[in-house]
């Protein structure tokens, strides 16, 4: 959960200094200036309208990332247009999308504050560009993170509501999968994207994991999601206190239980969410340890039994449903293409959580896929 996603880093020269690119942040934190300069992806010159023409990003990973983040990035700049009261020409958010060929298709508002969350943009490059592919999305769900603003108190509750693995119960949930829902109604199941940073990645899970228990699996990239459970250092430990946790629940759970909780594991298996964690931010960095938990388990036959313990996290057993049953911990997927970001590694965790961390050339990145 962010509590610094309002000094999110806008695009700048990569020749800028540490010192020098926190600086503009500061002063202007929501311009993007596209228009006139080479992509800061692949340094292909922006033309037609401020439409990148060249460069094929749906089949460069790192362009995909790069694009991807910077929609995320317009859904916190419409929330910042909303309260400022920037319109028409005034609004900065449009840059943020137009440049790679998007337009806005709706806000997604939550219905408990007049706050904008989140975003859909369809994918509509001029017919003229090279950069239509069906590698690439047609529409793009986007949420973005907490918000430190006067009219932003329902963010924290979020905060606090993830943290008692409550966040499925909000409005703002309800309306993100409601929104999805239509979308994949429509017949678009196979090229719409969720994307999402720090409480929009939580938000962004949730979605996916009720998609996926419908059997429909839609590409997720999600920013820096955070993991509420013990730290990657303390994994070891915590392997035998789950351990013990998982005995007691198989003695007090009914045959019943045992057979639901193993059929939504089997529902989210096939479901791969692309999940992009920085090394520094403690935030999501328990994710590490999560799938080389499970990886180690898988080796010696384990992977059942690593299945059930993880679902008796500390928090798990404390924050129960309403009924008082058992609730799902939302970090608990089978399935995932990991990302790690070990980048200027001698940031703070301030630093090392922004959204900007994911877009920029010389990233230090190691990937592995993790499937059940």
């Amino acid at each position: 959960m962010s509590l610094v996603d309002d000094m999110e880093l806008g695009f700048v020269p990569p020749a800028m200094s540490d010192e020098e690119i926190l600086e503009a942040d500061l002063v202007d934190t929501d311009t993007a200036n596209f228009e006139g300069e080479r992509c800061g992806l692949c340094m292909d010159l922006i033309i037609d309208g401020g439409v990148l023409d060249c460069c094929q990003h749906w089949k460069n990973a790192d362009h995909v990332r790069s694009v991807i983040a910077s929609l995320v990035k317009g859904a916190y700049v419409l929330e910042r247009d909303r309260g400022g009261k920037r319109e028409g020409s005034q609004a900065l958010a449009p840059p943020w999308w137009e440049t790679f060929g998007f337009q806005l298709e709706r806000t997604l508002e939550d219905e408990a504050d007049p706050s904008i969350f989140g975003a859909i943009f369809k994918y509509e490059p001029p017919p003229s560009s090279s950069n239509y592919s069906a590698d690439g999305p047609h529409f793009v769900v986007a949420f973005r993170g907490t918000l430190i603003e006067e009219e932003s108190f329902l963010d924290i509750k979020l905060d606090i509501q993830f943290i008692r693995n409550k966040l499925h119960f909000s409005s703002r949930c309800k309306t993100a999968v409601q929104a999805v829902e239509h979308l994949v109604a429509a017949g678009n199941s196979k090229v719409v994207w969720l994307a999402g940073h720090s409480l929009g990645s939580a938000i962004g899970m949730q979605v996916g994991k009720d998609m996926a228990k419908k059997g429909v699996y839609l590409e997720s990239l999600l920013f820096n999601p955070p993991y509420p459970s013990v730290p990657t250092d303390k994994r070891t430990r915590h392997l035998t206190k789950s351990g013990f946790r998982a005995v007691g629940a198989l003695v007090t759970q009914s045959p019943e239980q045992r057979e639901q909780s193993a059929s939504s594991y089997a529902a989210l298996s096939p479901w791969v969410p692309q999940l992009f964690v920085n090394k520094g931010d403690f935030v999501c960095s328990g994710y590490i340890g999560y799938f080389k938990y499970r990886k180690w388990m898988r080796k010696y036959g384990l992977e059942d039994f690593a299945n059930f313990a993880s679902q008796y996290s500390v928090r798990s057993m404390l924050f129960r449903s309403e009924n008082g049953a058992q609730v799902e911990p939302l970090h608990l997927i089978p399935s995932a293409n990991l990302t790690i970001n070990f980048s200027n590694q001698s940031e703070c965790f301030l630093s090392a959580h922004h959204l900007s961390k994911w877009w920029g050339q010389d990233l230090e990145l190691e990937s592995e896929v993790y499937k059940n």
